[in-house]
């Protein structure tokens, strides 16, 4: 067991996220007079150039935020959508029978840009290129390379090498892998940024941020990405494939606010979420599930009963999240989070583990599980692939099971905001030389079968896993929170929220609690495989309570004491399980991954 920390607390800001060079930029921006948008955007940028294999210039992100005039929940969702060429017909005739998780076949519209300028633009009050500062100066003089980046790049070297030359000469210098801790440049995204700076002239703040992005979405980034993926490149299915996405699609496009999701979690406490274009609802779904349970968890450690009752409640919220989720045709949400629906669901919830994929049918309506994922499959994570909590699985070719980075901000004035960037890994679709990265693949989260939630449907969204999280006390804003971990995100924020709202801990110890997930629904990521009866464990929960959950049925995968998760969370000490005080701001990190980190000042 590792020793005992505590929430790191101050009165003027506190930031938490899963690099510690991105939680020092936006520490910085606090320590300056910035507010939490204006933290929180300097640390996206950041993580792009540090986390490349984790998240990029060309990935997405939804973000939940109050702020300090408003503690209303709200989400800014600046997840790009298919490109107006993107039909399953269209696939097909590439020879795919699900869309490819590499390569330029799966890249939608990038919204990272464009959405931290929005948040920046609306919420925040710095410059731009004060924000962009610590990055861009990373990118122009250097940054140490985490272990894992050269992990990743040894494992795709040989596909790079023959089929992607502009990775081959950002990430392998002279041909030869990076070792950990080499001081890496980017200048070419450095010259993209700054001629993106050169492009932000006008008369205010507001007009140079708009200037910036239409540089962006109008001007010669969309330019070079529609010339870019004309030419065919090789991807995961063993051949070339040009992309979809033109100059049109960005144009076309733009981030957008919407309310938040917010369901009752116990205990006086709720949860606002993004919608179901998301995934973010079934965090919702389980909580809803488990309202109705006692819960076992002495110290923060669930007990077997404890641990077999959630599995189960996961396995329902998955299965709806399949038959009813995605953004290509209406979804009955608030039937899924209903009084009645839930009691139904509940009462489904037996004493052993069941082995099959369970939606229901909200409303009346007949659930409808594509026939690909209708079966279970080998191909499934157990999201423990990787050296690292939950971080990618990288095959030779650079498919990868996804995974991402997480920034949690709150200040003194009260704005508090939770963001979830992601996509854009270099490892998975070739770099664009002009432009110094690459572009995201989050389009292999679609089916190709008709008909679905989430099938594939031009300028519709495909139904990420990034999942930001506040929680609420008594109606008032208590904890920005979040993880990556692909499918395993709002299971490991659940484990997270049961062992502070039912076992009473601090931000830190809840996070250092022991966590588990299912894998037993359909996986976001190709090969999309999933496992009957599959539940991955942390051996801290106890060896009786590992063979009580094998007894009832789970296939029970000791992933070691300390493996699952990367959690990120900051809070309002006022609110918090011994909080503090009004004026005290909290930020705690998880110790599972080795880079995150929080800082309060």
């Amino acid at each position: 067991m590792a020793p005992r920390t505590y929430d790191r607390i101050g009165p003027r800001g506190a930031v938490s996220s899963t690099h510690h060079l991105g939680t020092a930029a936006a520490a910085s921006v606090l320590a300056r007079g910035g507010n939490a948008f204006d933290a929180a955007a300097a640390c996206g940028f950041v993580l792009q150039v540090v986390e490349p294999h984790l998240c990029g210039p060309g990935g997405e992100l939804p973000a939940v935020f109050v702020t300090a005039a408003d503690p209303t929940p709200t989400v800014l969702c600046a997840q790009g959508v298919a490109p107006a060429a993107a039909t399953p017909e269209r696939l097909r005739a590439e020879g795919c029978e699900i869309v490819p998780g590499t390569g330029l076949l799966p890249a939608t519209v990038p919204g990272a840009w464009h959405g931290w300028l929005t948040l920046l633009r609306d919420h925040g009050t710095w410059e731009l290129a004060d924000v962009l500062e610590p990055a861009l100066g990373y990118a122009a003089s250097g940054f140490p390379l985490l272990p894992r980046v050269p992990q990743v790049l040894a494992a795709v070297a040989e596909h790079v090498t023959a089929h992607w030359p502009g990775t081959a000469a950002t990430w392998l210098p002279d041909g030869r892998i990076p070792g950990p801790g080499e001081i890496v440049r980017l200048p070419a995204l450095a010259a993209t940024w700054r001629r993106l700076l050169d492009a932000a002239t006008g008369p205010s703040r507001e007009a140079r941020i708009d200037a910036a992005r239409d540089a962006w979405y109008r001007g010669f980034v969309a330019e070079e990405i529609d010339r870019f993926v004309r030419t065919p490149v090789r991807d995961e299915t063993g051949c070339d494939h040009a992309g979809l996405l033109t100059a049109d699609d960005l144009a076309s496009w733009s981030s957008h606010y919407e309310p938040a999701v917010v369901a009752d979690a116990g205990n006086g406490w709720s949860v606002a979420k993004c919608a179901a274009w998301s995934q973010g609802p079934v965090l919702l779904q389980q909580l809803r599930l488990l309202s109705g349970v006692d819960l076992e968890l002495p110290g923060g450690v669930a007990t077997a009963e404890t641990v077999h009752v959630a599995a189960e409640a996961a396995k329902l919220a998955f299965a709806d999240r399949e038959a009813w989720y995605g953004d290509s045709a209406p979804v009955p949400l608030d039937e899924l989070l209903s009084d009645g629906y839930t009691d139904a669901r509940r009462a489904l919830i037996g004493p052993v583990s069941d082995g099959t994929l369970r939606p229901g049918s909200p409303g009346g309506r007949e659930p409808r599980i594509g026939d690909y994922p209708a079966t279970p499959g080998a191909g499934r994570s157990t999201g423990t692939d990787g050296p690292g909590s939950g971080e990618p699985t990288v095959g030779r070719q650079g498919v990868t099971r996804g995974d991402t980075v997480h920034v949690d901000v709150v200040d003194a004035a009260g704005n508090m905001v939770s963001v979830t960037p992601s996509g854009g890994w270099l490892q998975s679709s070739p770099t664009v030389p002009a432009l110094g990265f690459c572009l995201g693949t989050r389009g292999q989260m679609f089916w190709l079968e008709e008909g679905l939630p989430s099938s594939l449907v031009p300028g519709r969204m495909p139904r990420t896993t990034l999942s930001p999280s506040l929680a609420f006390r008594d109606g008032e804003p208590a904890a920005a929170f979040g993880t990556p971990g692909g499918d395993q995100q709002d299971q490991w924020q659940l484990c997270f929220l049961l062992a502070m709202i039912h076992g009473g801990l601090d931000l830190q110890a809840a996070i250092d609690a022991p966590a588990w997930h299912s894998t037993a629904f359909p996986g976001s990521f190709a090969p999309r495989g999933w496992g009957a009866h599959g539940l991955v464990v942390e051996s801290r929960l106890g060896a009786a309570t590992l063979a009580e959950l094998s007894r009832r049925g789970h296939l029970v995968d000791d992933a070691g004491p300390w493996e699952l998760g990367r959690m990120c969370a900051v809070g309002r000490g006022a609110v918090l399980p011994g909080g503090g005080g009004a004026g005290a701001l909290h930020a705690a990190a998880d110790p599972r991954s080795g880079v995150a980190a929080a800082i309060a000042l």
